[in-house]
């Protein structure tokens, strides 16, 4: 069996979390023999005799077909740790999942992104900045993260949709399972024009706690978290959080001293957020601005190029990663490569590695 697949088994099997499928992985042996383990043989590993129950079940033969057909019927993609696709900024957090449950534009995952979040019952005001922030981001070229919930979240992955933009939408619940209601027409458009990532695989319960644990994929997969408008409980402050945990910037609106729905912003504020009111501010703080960016040559770049820079931006790539996470043909990609180039916006190192200059 391959580790890959013996990973989405151990991370799908009831009873078994994180830590566990660490310590399982960390031991010596031949886990690729792991199908014909009996249950006390993971009882020995140091499984409890109710989860090597489940995993013997998880890793029969009949079961690891239908879980395949089932997500393939679904659109569903499983991206291991060890995947190329799987997000390299993802990996720098505490605990990253051990898999993503994907749906829609997997290069997505690692394109340059932006985390937006805020309430679930905004203001006039903050609809109306969540609105104008995700549009204007999404018309540069980020990619707009957030959570699919009521309220900011799905006002900010409408408008980067509206914007013929990207946005990635990081559920709380099961992959296949949208919530809240009210948002699976979304969800759908969202799963077709931009990407659905879920930790959580097919057929796991709803349960409230899920959510908060969530929050920290968001901050993880982007440079930066914008808090839209939130109140001193806001679940979005988590999400704030967890992106000051990971080493990542955190920007905050600021609204109106006298609502209540902006004291959350403005205590990120007081304690050293960056306060934006604009998308060029959180663009500048990274140095560029990918529509607007001019060559030498006073060409812009164009939306191929852009697509290609963003993934440069999170890092040296060689071809062969730029041409998986494109998903485009050799001759593209490598048209878009010279051109990039030739404007003088990337170079080529040794070994087909390429960067930004």
């Amino acid at each position: 069996m391959e580790k890959r697949e013996l990973l989405i088994a151990l991370d799908g099997t009831r009873g078994i979390g994180w830590k566990t499928i660490a310590k399982l992985l960390e031991q010596p042996g031949d886990l690729y023999k792991a199908e014909y383990f009996d249950g006390a043989e993971w009882e020995r590993r140091g499984l409890k005799p109710a989860a090597a129950r489940n995993l013997k079940q998880e890793l029969a033969a009949g079961k690891r077909q239908e879980r395949l057909e089932t997500m393939q019927a679904k659109g569903i993609v499983p991206v291991t740790v060890w995947d190329s696709e799987y997000p390299l900024l993802l990996k720098e957090i505490s605990q990253p999942p051990w898999v993503l449950y994907a749906m829609g534009q997997i290069e997505l995952l690692n394109a340059f992104s932006v985390a937006m979040v805020g309430t679930r019952v905004p203001t006039a005001y903050g609809r109306k900045i969540g609105e104008m922030l995700a549009g204007a981001l999404a018309e540069q070229g980020v990619n707009v993260v957030s959570g699919l919930a009521r309220g900011i979240d799905g006002i900010c992955h409408q408008a980067a949709l509206r914007a013929a933009g990207a946005t990635t939408a990081v559920l709380g619940t099961a992959i296949d399972q949208p919530y809240p209601p009210e948002n699976r027409f979304l969800y759908k458009e969202i799963a077709e024009k931009g990407l659905i990532v879920s930790e959580y695989p097919i057929g796991t319960p709803p349960h409230p706690g899920l959510f908060p644990q969530r929050n920290r994929i968001i901050a993880g997969l982007t440079r930066g978290t914008v808090v839209v408008e939130a109140d001193e409980r806001s679940g979005s402050l988590i999400t704030a959080d967890a992106a000051l945990e990971a080493n990542r910037d955190v920007f905050a609106v600021p609204g109106p001293v006298t609502s209540p729905k902006s004291r959350g912003a403005l205590n990120l504020i007081k304690q050293g957020a960056k306060l934006i009111t604009q998308a060029g501010d959180i663009l500048e703080e990274y140095g560029f601005a990918p529509a607007d960016r001019l060559s030498e040559d006073g060409n812009k770049l164009t939306d191929d190029e852009r697509r290609i820079y963003h993934m440069l931006e999170q890092g040296n790539r060689s071809f062969d990663e730029l041409l998986a996470l494109s998903g485009w043909e050799f001759g593209l990609l490598h048209s878009v490569l010279l051109s990039l180039i030739i404007k003088k916006q990337a170079a080529q190192l040794p070994g087909s590695i390429y960067k930004l200059i």
